[in-house]
């Protein structure tokens, strides 16, 4: 069975090296679904808890939203980091209060301290999903991915992988030593 649960962001962007409109800096209210799978767990009579699900994909999603995201070669960036220095807004402000964990993977970086994502490719709605694999593959089992933005939208299903050890009293997965993260609850089995 799955569960699914939906997050709405809101960021800035361009196409650079495009032909079209897109070349522009602009930005968009995208809305991506995170569909997960296993099996129903026993005693709480759910797969996941969306609201789980929704925790713990935005302590890195939130990079995204409110963030401009840039290409790694695209020469708005070095401009942009160089306003945001004079400024003296590049580490940080008292009122930046929605940083996410920072990340540095294959396709993308954000430093959540100037609400800044930086991209290997172009950031497309496939693009998007590409990356939120990448960054939650590990955390949630993860069956199918849609990202809508403005009139672009484009899916991907994945294999699942094994089931993953949840959590008996309120359904989330338990950490590598078999506890559970929100109320303490202890496999025994666990290594």
């Amino acid at each position: 069975m799955r569960s699914y649960t939906t997050f709405d962001l809101q960021y800035a962007h361009r196409f650079y090296g495009f032909r079209g409109e897109a070349q522009y800096l602009h930005g968009h209210t995208g809305r991506l679904t995170i569909e997960v799978e296993d099996s129903i767990n026993d005693g709480v009579n759910m797969v996941f808890p969306c609201n789980e699900i929704k925790k713990t994909a935005w302590e890195l999603l939130k990079n995204f939203d409110h963030a401009l995201v840039l290409r790694e070669d695209d020469p708005l960036l070095p401009a942009i980091l160089d306003v945001y220095e004079k400024q003296g807004i590049k580490e940080g402000t008292p009122q930046n209060t929605m940083k996410g964990i920072a990340f540095q993977t294959e396709l993308a970086s954000a430093y959540p301290e100037c609400r800044l994502v930086v991209t290997k490719e172009t950031l497309t709605v496939e693009g998007m999903i590409k990356i939120v694999y990448d960054l939650l593959k590990d955390r949630l089992n993860i069956v199918k991915l849609t990202f809508i933005s403005g009139d672009n939208a484009a899916s991907q299903e994945y294999e699942t992988k094994e089931s993953k050890l949840r959590c008996p009293l309120c359904g989330i997965a338990l950490d590598e030593h078999g506890v559970c993260p929100k109320c303490g609850y202890k496999n025994r089995d666990a290594v």
